[in-house]
């Protein structure tokens, strides 16, 4: 009998596949579940997927290997989608993909199947990333072939078989966690009119329920990365979980954002990265007085395009990976502490120090100095505003300005 491994989360779409997949095509589903910090039990998942027709169930911890091989890149990068989405969804998929693929490589498995749905950017990142690593491998789609329309028919389809699903018609979200992130999408959501229900965030609270007395905290990085917590050196899991509690406890890192996917449609969802914000805030900060000007402002070019790249799925890239060198050249002095302030839903900056701050209090003085003469800056102005002058003067010798 032929195998197929299917990516498995325990939740709706991906409950109802594995009985799909045996009745159409007549496979072997291995089912494999990601433990990217979700923080729920993903032990019962072994359970509830052998009842659903699956013949085994990896659980894979990938947590460390998602914050070090995809996470700490992308926040070195400072990539963020469209000003806002700190990419939580995006980097978790690649991961993800690689695992299943090696997998099916293990299991001699002919195919791989997703639940993504095919009005979603997750099909196109799941989807890429293992014709990235083993082009030979069939890839199942189920939400792009059966009949099955809206969550409401799929709710039906697992009740028919006698399938338990988290997912209820009373609460239709489309939910993803991780480590670093929650979003919620669907429901009413779907209308931008709509603000969140106060029962929606799940890692935090509102700005408004946040303690009214501010917290400060203090960052240490080496090279771009993130190493201790208020003068505690921490494992990158432990970290990333620290920060979490810490920015959810102040309403941090919430975000509401209508983005435009990759597909071609906007959508609206709502995404919960508290620890995350904290640790782009801080890192911002560090380069801000560690990187010069032409550096700087380059890298912030770059780190559109990462965004990018990540977003559309594309991480297995040759760019992807050329754009990382280009990166971790500019890390070499982000290395510093950043203190910052939490209150109410604000990640404020309250100082910043490193051994390479090319910040020098010398020059920038209001006060007397003795290293920087005023009388320099004439000069600089006449040749640096020469183009402005003669393109002036051919304008008013030639009667285009009057």
């Amino acid at each position: 009998m032929k195998k197929v491994v299917l990516a498995y989360s325990g939740g709706l779409d991906t409950s109802i596949i594995i009985p799909w997949l045996k009745e159409n095509y007549g496979y072997e589903v291995i089912a494999m579940a990601a433990d990217l910090g979700q923080g729920e039990e993903l032990e019962p998942l072994n359970e509830k997927a052998i009842k659903s027709g699956a013949s085994k169930l990896y659980i894979e911890d990938l947590q460390e290997e998602f914050i070090t091989d995809f996470i700490y890149p992308t926040l070195k990068a400072g990539a963020v989608y469209e000003g806002k989405y700190l990419l939580g969804t995006s980097f978790a998929r690649p991961l993800i993909a690689r695992r299943l693929v090696e997998i099916a490589e293990k299991e001699g498995a002919v195919a791989i199947a997703h639940g993504a749905t095919g009005k979603g950017n997750d099909q196109v990142r799941f989807e890429l990333s293992v014709k990235a690593l083993n082009p030979n491998i069939e890839i199942i789609a189920p939400w792009r072939i059966w009949d099955i329309k809206s969550r409401e028919d799929a709710i039906d389809y697992a009740q028919k078989r006698g399938i338990p699903v988290p997912v209820t018609k009373d609460r239709p979200y489309s939910m993803d966690r991780n480590l670093w992130h929650l979003s919620h999408e669907g429901g009413d959501l779907e209308d931008p009119w709509n603000e969140p229900k106060k029962d929606l965030y799940l890692l935090g609270v509102s700005p408004e329920e946040a303690p009214d007395k501010p917290e400060y905290l203090e960052l240490e990085f080496v090279e771009g990365i993130p190493v201790s917590l208020n003068g505690k050196k921490l494992p990158p899991v432990k970290f990333i979980e620290a920060l979490n509690v810490l920015g959810g406890k102040h309403g941090i890192g919430i975000v509401d954002m209508v983005e435009n996917r990759l597909v071609g449609m906007k959508s609206r969802g709502v995404y919960e990265t508290p620890g995350g914000t904290i640790l782009y805030t801080a890192h911002q900060a560090l380069e801000h007085l560690t990187l010069d000007r032409l550096t700087l402002h380059y890298k912030e070019q770059i780190a559109l395009k990462y965004a990018e790249l990540v977003y559309d799925g594309v991480w297995y890239s040759p760019l992807r990976e050329a754009l990382d060198a280009f990166v971790n050249v500019t890390q070499k002095n982000v290395t510093g502490t950043v203190r910052l302030k939490l209150y109410k839903g604000n990640c404020s900056l309250a100082g910043t120090k490193s051994p390479y701050s090319l910040y020098n209090e010398e020059f920038a003085t209001f006060g007397r100095d003795g290293v920087y003469n005023q009388k320099d800056a004439e000069g600089f102005i006449n040749l640096f505003g020469l183009p402005l002058k003669v393109r002036a003067l051919m304008e008013k010798k030639s009667g285009l300005k009057k």
